[in-house]
């Protein structure tokens, strides 16, 4: 989208930003131009395989620093925001490509959130592969009968204990970056303890691990997700994160961080739907005067460049609380639901201004293409994943109204 103006430039003025923020967007931003932006619209538009994972964009934007962030000064750079960093990372990811911003939620948001508990020997020897994008990764939460309900009694993968550690059995569903991944955080119902959930890191090169085929989704195509099935793998119980029935913790942490970064995708989206709404505005002419000179359309475009700065404020202060040692599980589900559904509602007006244009893939005659209906089609996942919306609301209405009247 390089012809297009960024109107966030002129119109979004963050002077309270610490200035190691403002400087990682602008990294951001360049490696997003240089290493993404080329090959964003074939990701966009390819269907998933094992063969289609976009190693060319991963692998660059790891080697711009990128996957560095989240680990701050132990394996990175000295920062003192490194979650409001990755956000911030995540936001221009999505703004060019919105399901390369779902892998890289994976990859640097979940999964190093789980590793922190991991032991220090396996972070010595996973944390380098994670950064240099010479390793994909994975967080396995979700199975065929539970999603937003992580309850362990709800879980159908187990954790059996042995002598040496434990034997999983299970299967986990739309687990991202799965069919290229070496390693994945999985969670899993303690077979000691059917109330409790253990949480573990498994290599997927050990025997009994199955990946299924890709998953061939409405949009996200990036963002490529399978199946992966354990057959009685044998876990070694050096493997275990924070230890055995604790495992909700440790994936409750990581969806906290995991909700804040997809607000910030959202906001990527909605930005990206902005830019390309405003320039029609400009540049389209009906009745004589541009587009944009309609009334309702102004309005319109000032009520949603309004809440664009409400949203990128949101996940930005959710991730500062975590950065500060705080817990920002409210703010993360506002956060959350709120940056996700803007995406969806600008990218629908954005395609209304353009009409049939919007509506194309392309323009028969002469190749024509506004990315509009990749990013209707990336949108809607936004709202789905990380947990349901409807769940983000649940979680503010618990805090807001209380516990004893919502359950």
């Amino acid at each position: 989208m390089s012809d297009v103006e960024r109107t966030q430039d002129r119109m979004a003025g963050e002077p309270w930003l610490p200035a190691e923020t403002v400087e990682i967007r602008k990294r951001a931003r360049s490696a997003v131009r240089d290493v993404l932006a080329p090959h964003a619209r074939a990701i966009g538009q390819s269907t998933e395989s094992a063969a289609s994972f976009p190693w060319k964009a991963f692998g660059g934007l790891a080697e711009a620093g990128l996957f560095a962030l989240p680990f701050g000064e132990e394996f990175g750079e000295p920062l003192s925001y490194p979650m409001l960093a990755t956000c911030t990372a995540a936001e221009e990811i999505a703004y060019e490509s919105s399901s390369m911003a779902g892998v890289y939620d994976g990859q640097c948001i979940l999964v190093p959130q789980t590793l922190s508990y991991a032991a220090p020997e396996l972070r010595a020897r996973l944390i380098p592969e994670l950064i240099s994008g010479r390793t994909a990764f994975s967080f396995a939460t979700t199975e065929p009968d539970t999603s937003s309900d992580l309850t362990a009694e709800r879980l159908g993968t187990i954790a059996e204990r042995t002598e040496s550690g434990f034997v999983v059995t299970g299967r986990k569903r739309w687990i991202t970056n799965s069919v290229v991944a070496g390693w994945v955080s999985v969670l899993c119902r303690d077979g000691h303890d059917g109330r409790r959930a253990t949480m573990l890191l498994v290599d997927l090169s050990s025997p009994g691990v199955t990946i299924g085929s890709p998953d061939i989704k409405m949009g996200h195509r990036g963002q490529i997700t399978a199946d992966i099935i354990f057959d009685r793998v044998e876990v070694p119980a050096k493997n275990v994160l924070l230890g055995a029935g604790q495992g909700m913790k440790v994936a409750l942490s990581a969806l906290v961080r995991g909700r804040i970064g997809i607000g910030a995708a959202g906001v990527g989206v909605a930005q990206a739907a902005m830019d390309l709404a405003v320039d029609r505005l400009r540049t389209r002419h009906v009745f004589g005067a541009p587009l944009g000179a309609m009334q309702h359309w102004q309005f319109k475009m000032a009520g949603y460049a309004t809440e664009i700065e409400c949203a990128r404020s949101l996940y930005q202060k959710a991730a500062m609380i975590l950065d500060q040692g705080g817990t920002a599980d409210i703010e993360a589900a506002m956060a959350k639901a709120y940056g996700t559904r803007l995406a969806n509602d600008l990218v629908r007006d954005a395609i209304q201004v353009y009409g049939a244009l919007g509506f194309a893939q392309s323009v028969g005659a002469t190749g024509e293409s506004v990315r509009l209906e990749e990013l209707y089609r990336d949108a809607k996942i936004l709202e789905i994943f990380e947990g349901a919306n409807e769940l983000q609301q649940w979680i503010v209405a618990r805090q807001l109204i209380g516990r004893d009247v919502t359950g």
